[in-house]
């Protein structure tokens, strides 16, 4: 099965750019909105629409395999690549992509997903959102050629003979934290709710106070809404950085309120997401690391998670080889390429730490699909209902990707 053209459409995402330097900075909310200047470079305004491109190979038997190029919604930030926008890609995949698409024969995925990782123009890579768009289609090109779905794909050429199963499913609420988290509660979210903590003023608090009482009336809220007693949903909570500044890097301090936090929401197990950010991929690796050693030391049942500065795959090699974390978010569209998303998750599942198998709230129901796939295919420990912050659309969108992928293989066993 040969690629016989290459068509690409302008596309929005399921949220929005926003400046995490601008908000951090002090950048206000009005409304949905937020007042204050843009910092980060390619930014006009601190949020903004999130843009995508769909990228559709033309195969020869007129079947048409899509993917979806689409950053994360704090793009420049953390060592990322900078802001991506429709009208500025669109000519590049066009001109420098598509004539190396066209013609090409189907016969396996990682080899050819490969060569357009890697792929330069100018002495320069390609920026990750095009690079992880244009694997998505020849993943989804390969599966339709070998008529099979895409996990299988995956699982075929990256971890065969293994089973696949459903993942655990990771529900975000943005700000919308207490009425979002009902909603997780009702459909039975595994993972929740996310929170978006990343103020310290207005939502950890000065001394992690409001972070802490969020946390307990989250525990009371699932012990008041569930119906059965075997719902115990893991509580995993994105922090922004923003434990790190309220405690002044200290890592004891760090320790001590997590461990008031772990109290808190039991009989419910823990997650901290991104404890700190020091803004420094080295730093940051070790300022993970001590806080692991710090908190398994003394026992405390705390999972941290690591994200910021842990961008690609050798990122994530280089956090898992240092422990610096007992999970990693692989933050998909920051890779580039699908191919190392499988690779990541096998290699932190090598290595004992937890792979999470993320994102972010700014992609599309395509590329949701299609890391939902990869996910599945190798055995990730969660993944992250996506795109959105409204819970529902993307809980749907992924559980029912699940649905579907495990009812075709089943009916073929």
């Amino acid at each position: 099965m040969k690629i016989v053209d290459v068509i690409c459409s302008e596309g929005k995402t399921g949220f929005y750019f926003d400046d995490q330097r601008a908000i951090k900075k002090g950048a206000k909310h009005d409304g949905f909105t937020y007042v204050g200047e843009a910092v980060t470079d390619g930014f006009t305004k601190v949020r903004q629409a999130g843009e995508a491109i769909s990228v559709m190979l033309i195969l020869e038997d007129g079947q048409v395999a899509y993917g979806d190029c689409a950053a994360v919604q704090y793009s420049g930030a953390g060592g990322r690549d900078p802001l991506f926008l429709a009208k500025d890609f669109i000519p590049v995949i066009e001109k420098e992509i598509a004539p190396k698409l066209i013609g090409r024969e189907l016969t396996e995925f990682k080899a050819l997903a490969e060569e357009f990782d890697t792929m330069q123009v100018n002495g320069e890579r390609l920026h990750t959102a095009i690079r992880y768009g244009i694997t998505q289609a020849i993943l989804d090109a390969v599966a339709k050629s070998q008529k099979i779905t895409m996990a299988e794909v995956i699982r075929n050429e990256y971890n065969p003979e293994a089973e696949i199963n459903r993942v655990p499913i990771f529900t975000q609420s943005g700000d919308d934290r207490y009425d979002s988290s009902d909603k997780m509660i009702i459909k039975g979210a595994d993972v929740m709710p996310h929170a978006l903590i990343n103020n310290v003023e207005e939502k950890l608090g000065l001394g992690g106070e409001k972070l802490l009482e969020y946390v307990k009336w989250l525990r009371d809220r699932v012990l008041k809404l569930r119906t059965t007693e075997e719902y115990n949903p893991v509580f995993h909570i994105d922090v922004y950085g923003t434990i790190g500044i309220a405690f002044n890097y200290d890592t004891k301090a760090m320790a001590d309120y997590i461990a008031t936090l772990e109290e808190a929401a039991k009989p419910f197990h823990l997650r901290i997401e991104g404890p700190m950010d020091v803004e420094h991929r080295q730093k940051q690796m070790e300022a993970m690391r001590d806080l692991r050693a710090e908190i398994d030391g003394r026992g405390i049942q705390v999972e941290l998670v690591a994200d910021e500065w842990c961008n690609t795959v050798e990122d994530v090699k280089f956090f898992t080889d240092n422990k610096a974390g007992h999970m990693v978010q692989i933050k998909t569209p920051d890779l580039g390429g699908v191919n190392n998303i499988a690779e990541a998750i096998i290699y932190c599942k090598e290595h004992g730490i937890g792979a999470y198998c993320g994102g972010t709230c700014n992609e599309t129901n395509r590329s949701a699909e299609v890391t939902t796939n990869i996910g599945m295919a190798c055995g990730a420990k969660q993944v992250l209902a996506k795109p959105g912050m409204g819970v529902d659309e993307g809980y749907m969108i992924v559980n029912n990707e699940m649905n579907r992928v495990l009812a075709l293989i089943n009916r073929r066993k």
